[in-house]
């Protein structure tokens, strides 16, 4: 049985179709890209009227930089990384200059800016529906699918979280397995590496430079906001699986991924686009029309709510004093990151509310006081502090304030996560989690206890090859 998706959340009156105020560019243009492979470098180049910008990407040098593979997927990177530098500007017209595309990458193109930028578009109070791409038209080639039926050898892009955990100690009884992690050149995050260590495996890398003109948006009068920088991550992973010879890039993109943000004008705004099913379905698309046979790209959770993640977690008892999806712990700005759990921010709520139906309370007490030196005394857990109340209420959608733009679940997800936990015995005493589950409960489309049930079992469609979609994954 799939879980019934909440009510969108209706974008907050008032909010303009198209802001006066902002003043956009006339044309970005894809002007080159250029591989090293003595340095195992993709530099990508771009401009947007007349200012130049150049992203790098350092990846395996002893890899197979001079397969057609390899080419195919650095045009993909190129491609993808671009949308870093229009929203410098967001003009109406993209020029891709002298690369060629066939129809299905154009459409696609299209389709990521638009809805990967759904969310920085409706902050900006900006229309990209009219947006244009023009360039050079390629061929279409017959699509080349995957190669199945052997031993995978899988690469798996690592954020720390849970999702990428549980999806880690699924893959690995069932392929060969390595963990893909992205930085900043010379960086490295903590809540990163910690739980990867936990996991044993070898460990590929890339590192991205941006320009760094985008550093400085507010000074050079920039347009600024979220991109679907997995989209990104997710070519770069491919160009990585090639130059690694892996077969597979997996991904631990949830089906509650899918679900838009909130609605605005009648059309979806997704914070998680490039984490959707419809994100992965058309890179698929793209990939299997490459014709160079690129590596396979399916998210092992896709069939998956975050509930039923957060319950296989629960049993990774080795993760839980290294994992951190807090915020606060991946700023750019290596002085503003904690080394702990904040409390206090949208992800830290979510977990805890995601996780308390399955864990005791004292466990996840523990988990969000780790810290060397605890800053303050008493819990840091959002559940204890009363004062975050109408910001788990954003979570359950039973208050007026839109979703968070954040990677969280959907809204019954977290319904029925508040009500588990509620029944709990250690949470009696929980006076926060009672009144809100109680909320929920006077809902009338509160989660009945059986449709709580079938959100721990598989709830949509999903990629997975018939060889890997064995055992507990699907059942």
């Amino acid at each position: 049985m799939r879980p019934v998706r909440g009510d969108r959340a209706i974008a907050p009156a008032g909010r303009p179709t198209v802001s006066a105020s902002v003043r956009r560019g006339t044309v970005f243009r894809y002007e080159s890209y250029e591989i090293d492979p003595g340095a195992g470098l993709l530099s990508c180049r771009y401009s947007s009227d007349g200012r130049r910008f150049e992203e790098r990407f350092a990846l395996s040098p002893a890899g197979r930089w001079g397969s057609p593979a390899a080419h195919a997927a650095a045009r993909l990177v190129f491609l993808f990384a671009g949308v870093s530098y229009y929203k410098t500007g967001a003009p109406s017209v993209i020029d891709l200059g002298e690369t060629a595309v066939t129809g299905t990458e154009r459409d696609f193109l299209r389709e990521y800016y638009v809805q990967g930028l759904g969310e920085f578009a409706y902050n900006n109070g900006i229309d990209l529906e009219p947006l244009r791409i023009e360039g050079p038209v390629a061929p279409a080639v017959p699509p080349v699918p995957p190669v199945t039926g052997g031993p995978v050898r899988a690469l798996v892009p690592f954020g720390g979280g849970i999702d990428s955990i549980v999806t880690v100690e699924q893959i690995r009884q069932r392929a060969d397995c390595a963990l893909f992690i992205v930085s900043k050149p010379a960086d490295r995050f903590a809540a990163i590496e910690r739980p990867a260590l936990v996991t044993g495996l070898p460990v590929v890398r890339a590192e991205r430079q941006i320009d760094p003109q985008l550093l400085r948006s507010r000074e050079l009068g920039f347009l600024n906001g979220h991109v679907p920088v997995t989209g990104i991550l997710s070519a770069v992973a491919v160009l990585a699986a090639v130059l690694e010879g892996r077969d597979a890039v997996v991904m631990s993109n949830e089906w509650s991924a899918s679900v838009p943000t909130l609605e605005h004008g009648g059309q979806p705004v997704n914070h998680q686009y490039s984490k959707s099913e419809a994100f992965e379905a058309g890179f698929r698309e793209v990939l299997a029309g490459s014709g160079a046979g690129l590596p396979g790209y399916f998210s092992l959770l896709r069939p998956r709510t975050e509930l039923w993640v957060a319950d296989k977690f629960a049993a990774l008892k080795q993760y839980h004093g290294t994992f951190r999806s807090c915020n606060k712990a991946f700023y750019i700005d290596k002085a503003m990151r904690l080394d702990y759990w904040c409390g206090n921010c949208d992800k830290c709520r979510f977990i805890d509310l995601i996780l308390a139906p399955f864990l005791p309370a004292a466990e996840l007490e523990r988990i969000f006081a780790t810290a060397p030196t605890p800053p303050s005394a008493g819990s840091r857990e959002p559940l204890a502090d009363p004062a975050q109340a109408d910001k788990f209420r954003t979570l359950l959608a039973t208050s007026a304030d839109a979703k968070p733009f954040e990677c969280v679940g959907e809204v019954n997800e977290c319904r029925a996560a508040a009500l588990l936990a509620a029944c709990r015995a250690d949470r009696a005493g929980c006076k926060l989690l009672q009144e809100l589950a109680a909320e929920v409960a006077a809902l009338p489309d509160a989660p009945s206890p059986a449709a709580s049930a079938a959100m721990l079992g598989p709830v949509g469609a999903h990629f997975i090859p018939a060889t890997l979609a064995t055992g507990d994954l699907l059942a």
